[in-house]
């Protein structure tokens, strides 16, 4: 098994990437989408959650209101700190299960936003961001997420700079190109990626 780390700043085009990866036969553990399974509503850590944010973070109908949270920990350092200590456990816990439940040769593309600043970068056998100018970025959130412009710049910056993201990268993706090209670049990335497990499979680890 390849173990693959991906990730980018908001609004880099990870998504699409992953997406792409998955077409070529990853094997795809999105942290976002596993981060909000794990506080959906009736799970300890939607509990964990209000207790540490209050009732106000929950929509009516009782799941969590994402974006009054996001309001909430985008603009304090300490807050944000305090929703990762409770989710990143039960993220890395439920990767792992998925991991493990995948093939022997199967190659395992990890997408976790925040893994330049959580320092997983040793977890991974290869490391890709996905790179794209912050301008790019800000626009994408404004204009495709519907994002306010401070909204969007308080997300980017409460992220690592794309320097530090690229300081730990084995691949970079360039996402400032339009799709075809990132096409092309995906699929390069992917025959690397087989080689590199085929490798990997020949000369096991002591």
């Amino acid at each position: 098994m390849l173990k693959v780390g991906l990730t980018g700043g908001i609004g880099a085009g990870k998504s699409e990437v992953s997406r792409l990866l998955v077409e070529c036969g990853a094997v795809l553990i999105d942290a976002d989408r596993i981060a909000r399974e794990v506080v959906a509503p009736g799970t300890p850590g939607l509990a964990a959650v209000v207790e540490a944010f209050g009732e106000e973070v929950l929509a009516a109908d009782g799941s969590l209101d994402r974006p009054k949270l996001g309001s909430i920990v985008f603009a304090d350092a300490a807050k944000l700190a305090t929703l990762n200590a409770i989710v990143h456990p039960l993220v890395g816990a439920r990767s792992r299960e998925l991991e493990e439940a995948a093939a022997e040769d199967a190659v395992v593309v990890h997408d976790v936003p925040l893994l330049t600043e959580n320092g997983l970068a040793p977890l991974y056998d290869v490391v890709i961001v996905v790179d794209a100018s912050p301008e790019t970025q800000l626009d994408r959130l404004v204009r495709l997420r519907g994002m306010t412009e401070e909204d969007a710049r308080a997300r980017m910056a409460a992220q690592a700079t794309r320097e530090q993201r690229r300081e730990i990268a084995d691949v970079v993706i360039d996402n400032d190109v339009p799709l075809e090209h990132l096409e092309r670049r995906v699929k390069d990335v992917w025959a690397e990626l087989q080689r590199r497990s085929q490798v990997s499979r020949r000369s096991p680890q002591e």
